[in-house]
C-alpha cells in the first residue's frame, strides 16, 4: 500500500511538473513565441517550439519560409499587425514577459517624409500594411529655414526639400532604410518664398513654385541627384502659387494658386521647360495649397487650407476636371496631399492639427478616409511625401 501510494504521488509530481512547462502552472508558468504572416500571399511561417519562462531571453526567428507579400517588402517582425509595436529583425532579443508572445511579418510599402515648418526639420516615416505610418530612426532630419515642401526623385534615391525662410532647397539621399543624409553640396538657391517642390517622372527634371515672387523655378537633375536651373530659371505662375505636380507622363504640369483659388495647367517640353495651357487654370476649393496626381495618371487631388481636399479626373489633353463628389474632408489646415507610388493611399499633412490625415483610393479615383484616419505629426506639418521601398 505504501508503495501504491508512493507511486501516486510520484506520477502526480511528475505531472504538475508537465503541466507548469506547458503553461499550466504559476511560478514556473511557460509561454510561447508565435510568429504570424500577417496577410503573406506566399511562403511559410518559422515555428520557434521552445517554452519559455518570464525572464528568459528570447532571439528573433528569420524569415526562413521565405514569406512574400505582393507589392510589400519585408522588414521583419512586430508586436502589433498594423505594424505600430516595436520592431524586431532576426537574431534580436527581447525578454519574454508574462505572456504569450505573437510576432506579425512587417510589412513595407515605402516611406514617408513631412517638412515640419516650425521646428525647421523632415519627419521620416516607413508605411505599413494598411497604410498606417510608424517613426523611423531617427525620427527627424534637419532641414533649411522653415521647411514647406518635400519630395523625392522616381528612383527613391534622392530627396529636396523647399525651404521658404532661406529661398533655397536642401538636396538629400536616401538609405536603403528610408533614412535621410545631406548632399555634398546641401542646398541650392531659388526663387522668393518657395512654397513646393517636386521631381518630373523621368527623374531629369524638378520644379519649384516661389510664392514670393509668383513664379516656378525649373531645374535639371544631374547624375547625382543635384539641382542646376534651366537657361529659363523661371516661369510666371498665379496669384501665390503654393505647390507644382507633375504627370506621370510628363507632359503637364499643375501648380495651386492660393489667392486666386485656382490650379494653373502647363504643358510640359522636351528639355523640361513649362508652357500655359490653353486653358490656362481651374477652378478649385478654398485657398489650394497642393496638388498631387495619381500614378496612373487618371486623378488629381488639391488639398485646400479651407479643410477640404478637390478631386479631379484628367483628361486626355491633361486637361482637369471635377469629380462627381468635387471635395471631400480633411482635418484641419491641410497643406499638402501626395499619392503613394502603387497609388493604393494618399496622405494630407494638416498644418493646424499636426497630424497626417489618411485615404484609401477607389477604383474611380474616389478618396475615403482609412483607419485610423490621422497619425500625429512635428508641428505645423506643411509637405509630405512618400517613396517606395528599393
Amino acid at each position: 500500500m505504501k508503495r501504491m501510494m508512493k507511486a501516486s504521488v510520484a506520477v502526480l509530481s511528475l505531472a504538475a511538473m508537465l503541466v507548469a512547462c506547458r503553461g499550466g502552472g504559476s511560478a514556473n508558468t511557460t509561454f510561447t513565441v508565435s510568429y504570424n504572416g500577417n496577410g503573406n500571399s506566399g511562403g511559410s511561417v518559422p515555428v520557434d517550439p521552445t517554452y519559455y519562462l518570464t525572464g528568459q531571453t528570447v532571439t528573433v526567428l528569420g524569415n526562413t519560409g521565405n514569406l512574400v507579400n505582393t507589392g510589400y517588402s519585408f522588414e521583419g517582425w512586430n508586436r502589433q499587425n498594423n505594424g505600430a509595436g516595436i520592431n524586431y529583425t532576426q537574431a534580436q532579443t527581447f525578454t519574454m514577459g508574462p505572456a504569450n508572445v505573437t510576432l506579425y511579418a512587417n510589412w513595407i510599402a515605402g516611406y514617408a517624409y513631412v517638412a515640419n515648418y516650425n521646428v525647421n526639420n523632415v519627419s521620416q516615416y516607413r508605411i505599413g500594411v494598411n497604410g498606417v505610418l510608424t517613426a523611423l530612426s531617427p525620427a527627424t532630419v534637419t532641414a533649411g529655414t522653415h521647411p514647406t515642401s518635400v519630395t523625392s526623385d522616381p528612383s527613391g534615391k534622392y530627396a529636396y526639400v523647399a525651404n521658404s525662410g532661406d529661398n533655397t532647397v536642401s538636396q538629400y539621399t536616401i538609405g536603403a532604410n528610408g533614412v535621410l543624409t545631406p548632399m555634398t553640396i546641401a542646398t541650392v538657391a531659388t526663387g522668393t518664398d518657395p512654397s513646393s517642390v517636386t521631381v518630373d517622372p523621368t527623374g531629369m527634371y524638378a520644379y519649384v513654385a516661389n510664392s514670393g515672387d509668383n513664379t516656378v523655378s525649373q531645374y535639371t537633375i544631374g547624375s547625382d541627384g543635384s539641382l542646376s536651373p534651366m537657361a529659363t530659371a523661371a516661369v510666371a505662375a498665379g496669384t501665390l502659387p503654393i505647390s507644382v505636380a507633375v504627370d506621370p507622363s510628363a507632359k503637364y504640369a499643375y501648380v495651386a494658386n492660393l489667392l486666386d483659388s485656382t490650379v494653373s495647367e502647363y504643358l510640359i517640353g522636351t528639355d523640361g521647360s513649362l508652357a500655359s495651357m490653353a486653358t490656362a487654370t481651374v477652378a478649385s476649393g478654398t485657398y489650394p495649397t497642393s496638388v498631387a496626381v495619381h500614378p496612373s495618371g487618371k486623378y488629381a487631388y488639391v488639398a485646400n487650407y479651407g479643410d477640404t481636399v478637390s478631386q479631379y479626373t484628367i483628361g486626355a489633353d491633361g486637361t482637369l476636371s471635377p469629380m462627381a463628389t468635387p471635395l471631400v474632408s480633411a482635418s484641419l489646415g491641410p497643406y499638402s496631399v501626395t499619392v503613394e507610388p502603387s497609388g493604393r493611399f494618399a496622405y494630407v499633412a494638416n498644418a493646424v492639427s499636426n497630424n497626417v490625415s489618411g485615404y484609401t483610393i477607389g477604383t474611380s479615383g474616389e478618396l475615403t478616409y482609412i483607419d485610423p484616419p490621422v497619425v500625429a505629426s512635428g508641428t505645423g506639418p506643411f509637405s509630405i511625401t512618400t517613396v517606395a521601398v528599393h
